[in-house]
């Protein structure tokens, strides 16, 4: 963990101004009177732009390596957020949100790229969690420094583009040696659904309810009488209940079945958001039901990934790990989007029910694929006890006790005559026309009964 404290930094900074980003987009529309579903959408297209830009990281840091290309795409989503200040217009702002979301996925497989290859195997675990630390922290501080702007102003976007410009320093000032180039992944979802359908089903449905969360948690708080400090607190609870989570989960994971934690965690999360849904909100109960929900909300995603790895070969963990970020991305682009239009026909509260109807199916699709693989895996009773080559030798004579001595000797004495007959008495042609026959394994069989 010491040897990274460059991409730490800038992972810290460069969350931290779009975590902040995200929720003062979503709070400043709705407090312009923009309709719930424009707010949803906006939050798919950056979901769609993290889909789009694995491509074109790729071949940005084929073609420049990786510190041109952080650079690079750091000052292109720079250069978006300050656009955010010059118009107000949402068709401008959707295709921002689009070329915001292809620059950090640039920046994410520069980052994680970086530290898979140079972290040692023994410490990778180790490199990643802290990695995922600093993520969850950002995102905390970028909360908690919209709480400071109640007015909503253009004031938050100043400090998005101060902490995205200064996320560019520590990368480029580095001293570490730059990674090998990325290699080409070939993808195929359809096979790993084969292979993992628990695991990428689970994941599917934890990007519909986190990409709902970040979207269009803010609204519902601002419908529910919150104001800016009282919703990025709101925020802030949940994202540190899933920190704080990260590591007791783990453990819990390692003492029991992944996927009877991952139906229980789906279990969880509807019986929160029925409460959520049902009972008044009061800002109390909502940052007591908003932490248990950060529990297992934001811990489906590293139980699934789990779960697929345990269940792939070595060689496969890459290509897993991108299928599982394309059925999170594209489950977060459908939740944001249809539970924005939920929300506009049935009201701010109906986030919360659509996700407990969304943990029911989610429950119901994991029991069925899991009772599923169940019965194709082989019985034990399946199985016929066979004899060995030793059972049928007259040697096993020799090593039962309850056989005489003289009993066995006798009986071999018998087979080592037949023995002879049967090797003496052919010529060699005959043997070589015995050996030849198609079917010489059952005569083989019909002279031991």
């Amino acid at each position: 963990m010491k040897s990274f404290p460059s991409l730490y930094f800038a992972n810290l900074f460069l969350i931290s101004g779009t975590g902040l980003l995200t929720t003062y987009l979503a709070l400043y529309l709705g407090q312009h009177g923009t309709s719930t579903f424009w707010i949803g959408l906006m939050t798919s297209c950056y979901y769609l732009g993290l889909l789009l830009g694995a491509k074109l990281g790729y071949h940005l840091i084929k073609s420049v390596g990786h510190i041109r290309t952080f650079a690079a795409s750091t000052a292109a989503v720079l250069a978006c957020v300050a656009a955010h200040g010059v118009s107000d217009n949402i068709y401008i702002w959707l295709g921002l949100r689009l070329f915001v979301g292809l620059g950090m996925m640039c920046n994410f497989m520069v980052l994680e790229s970086w530290l898979n290859e140079q972290a040692a195997p023994d410490s990778r675990g180790r490199v990643f969690s802290f990695y995922m630390i600093t993520s969850y922290l950002g995102m905390i501080l970028g909360q908690l420094a919209l709480a400071q702007f109640p007015e909503l102003g253009y004031a938050p976007l100043f400090l998005v583009c101060m902490a995205l410009a200064i996320g560019i320093i520590p990368i480029s000032i580095t001293r570490r040696i730059h990674p090998k180039p990325l290699k080409p992944i070939k993808v195929s979802l359809f096979d790993y659904f084969k292979k993992v359908p628990q695991s990428l089903t689970a994941i599917h449905f934890a990007g519909i309810i986190n990409g709902s969360f970040y979207g269009l948690a803010p609204t519902f708080a601002k419908a529910s009488g919150f104001d800016s400090a009282q919703i990025a607190l709101f925020m802030s609870a949940t994202i540190l209940a899933g920190l704080l989570a990260q590591w007791p989960m783990g453990m819990l994971s390692d003492r029991i079945r992944r996927s009877v934690l991952i139906r229980s965690n789906a279990v969880a999360i509807g019986v929160i958001s029925l409460v959520l849904f049902l009972l008044p909100v009061t800002q109390t109960s909502a940052y007591v039901l908003t932490f248990l929900f950060g529990l297992f909300a934001f811990t489906l995603y590293p139980l699934s990934s789990a779960l697929a790895n345990s269940r792939v070969a070595d060689e496969e963990r890459v290509g897993v790990s991108s299928a599982l970020l394309v059925v999170f991305g594209a489950g977060a682009v459908l939740g944001s989007t249809g539970n924005a239009q939920i929300m506009t026909y049935f009201g701010h509260q109906a986030l919360y029910a659509s996700i407990s109807l969304l943990t029911i199916v989610m429950y119901l699709l994991l029991t069925y694929i899991n009772s599923k693989q169940k019965v194709e895996q082989p019985d034990t009773r399946d199985y016929v006890v066979g004899t060995s080559d030793v059972t049928n030798s007259p040697l096993a004579a020799t090593m039962d006790p309850r056989i005489e001595e003289t009993t066995a000797h006798d009986q071999m004495l018998v087979v080592d005559d037949i023995d002879e007959d049967t090797n003496y008495g052919e010529s060699d042609e005959n043997v070589e026309a015995d050996f030849s026959q198609p079917d010489q394994g059952e005569l083989f069989k019909e002279k031991q009964r």
